[in-house]
């Protein structure tokens, strides 16, 4: 009887060992705690906005740019035309074309009625 008491008695040991371990829950442990996890998605949140508004101030300087660009060429399309324009001017006025035009209208110079001013 000895030994079956004993062995009664390793049998309940050993199935309150086994209830114990089974009865100890594991608990995890987070690398990051709610309040570090709050601040990445906070900084991340800040990343995104600054991307964001970075790619749209980038956007409006290449319109911006865009405009200028055509401007510019519009610019120097009028500055062509104006330089025609005054070269026409300077070979319209000269004297001789002038009073070429003066004498078909029946238009003369009568030397002592001109004035010479200074």
């Amino acid at each position: 009887m000895g030994n079956l008491a004993r062995e009664y008695l390793e049998q309940q040991q050993q199935g309150e060992q086994s209830v114990q371990i089974k009865s100890q829950v594991k608990i995890k442990k987070s690398w990051l705690t709610p309040g570090e996890k709050i601040i990445g998605v906070v900084f991340a949140g800040f990343v995104c906005f600054g991307a964001v508004h970075l790619i749209s101030n980038q956007s409006r300087i290449y319109e911006v740019n865009k405009d200028i660009q055509t401007m510019e060429t519009k610019i120097d399309e009028q500055q062509k035309v104006n330089g025609d324009l005054k070269v026409q001017v300077s070979e319209l006025s000269s004297y001789d074309r002038i009073f070429e035009k003066a004498k078909k209208m029946g238009l003369f110079v009568d030397e002592n009625k001109v004035k010479v001013v200074e």
